[in-house]
């Protein structure tokens, strides 16, 4: 049965259609508003009324116009209105970042703790968060909610570890967490929060592989603009194709995986930071080429082998991708060139274009998403 339009459907479709036209082109006045959207000037005039009451929006300055006399008011969205915050959980240190509905930070901090399955590690980072928001003065009803970005396998609901082998914690609950906390709360997969991530910043985005090369190596399927988790959520776990019959040993157990010859860990050594890696193979200091050539090499195999199943864009992401130069990517497409039996174009090998905190602000995204979505009604 299709659903009746009435008043109140027309009413609250023009508040969103406002509001959403405000958001998108972030300056604008009535007059914009009337004419692009083809509503009446009243209609618009009580609308903004009624948001502006609310806090939605604001009035930010004047518009110049084509026509004599005072310039037109503008209008533009009050950006934290309500806020998103994104926690990334790693082995010795928690991440979080507070982002407004643009998707900007607003502030972010690093603690250093030890991950450990046990009620005072949760406390601990729970408290974090509650300083953390207090520090910038977020009031809780501002809070949009909390997503946990974890190197781990996710339930389909966000709410249990699947397969936490990483930080051993297989099973955790998100209530583990919500319980010191008065928002909602989730888990995301740290590469699906990295994609979720490149998805925001380019809507232009149809399809594409990306490769989260991190401490860990993870991926994620864009297929129009969704994120596979197929049939048993553990889709794009590329990480554990083995590459080598021998090898290191990977945390999953066997050897040779795409994970020891592919990720930060494969390329840095042992306390080594990325920054002072690149540093060295950017002066050409001996013996840093060798070892990043080396890489790449592996980078490119495990590349090739993938854009044979899919043949798609590749977006190399996570915490490699402000290190890389276009140099790298001329590097790793003549190496799958010599490897494919296929005249490949290099335009399917891309950068991310968000190669910044990437993760915890993905992990936050959902909920900015979500209420842009469903815009509350006046």
């Amino acid at each position: 049965m299709k659903q009746s339009i009435t008043p109140n459907f027309i009413k609250q479709n023009n508040r969103s259609l406002i509001y959403h036209y405000i958001y998108q082109n972030q300056k604008v006045s009535q007059q914009d508003i009337s004419y692009d959207l083809r509503l009446s000037r009243p209609t618009v005039t009580t609308n903004l009324a009624s948001m502006e009451q609310e806090g939605l929006i604001q009035k930010n300055g004047q518009i110049d116009t084509e026509f004599v006399g005072r310039k037109a008011a503008a209008y533009s969205i009050v950006p934290d209105y309500r806020i998103g915050i994104g926690v990334e959980i790693l082995k010795k240190e928690v991440k979080m970042i507070a982002i407004n509905l643009y998707g900007e930070k607003i502030d972010r901090l690093v603690y250093e703790i030890l991950y450990e399955n046990k009620e005072a590690y949760f406390q601990a980072v729970c408290d974090k968060i509650l300083e953390f928001k207090n520090a910038i003065g977020i009031a809780d009803d501002h809070i949009l909610g909390i997503g946990f970005a974890m190197q781990a396998l996710i339930s389909p609901d966000k709410q249990t570890v699947l397969y936490g082998k990483i930080l051993s914690c297989t099973g955790l609950k998100i209530h583990s967490f919500t319980k010191y906390l008065p928002y909602p709360c989730s888990f995301v997969h740290d590469a699906d929060s990295a994609a979720i991530s490149e998805l925001w910043v380019s809507p232009e985005l149809e399809n594409a592989f990306y490769l989260s090369v991190s401490k860990h190596l993870g991926a994620a399927i864009i297929s129009k603009r969704q994120i596979l988790s197929g049939k048993h959520g553990h889709s794009s776990t590329i990480e554990h194709i083995q590459m080598q019959d021998s090898g290191k040993l990977c945390y999953c157990g066997k050897y040779g995986c795409m994970e020891t010859l592919c990720s930060m860990t494969a390329l840095l050594a042992e306390n080594e930071a990325p920054e002072d890696f690149f540093q060295n193979l950017r002066k050409n200091t001996p013996g840093f080429q060798t070892r990043w050539e080396d890489f790449l090499t592996n980078l490119a195999r495990a590349v090739n082998m993938l854009h044979l199943v899919y043949d798609t864009d590749f977006i190399l992401g996570g915490y490699l991708a402000p290190y890389l130069h276009q140099e790298d990517l001329v590097y790793i497409h003549e190496k799958i060139q010599q490897m494919t039996p296929f005249a490949e174009a290099q335009d399917f090998l891309l950068i991310s274009k968000m190669p910044k905190h990437n993760i915890t602000i993905g992990a936050a995204l959902p909920y900015i998403q979500a209420f842009l979505h469903g815009l509350p009604d006046s």
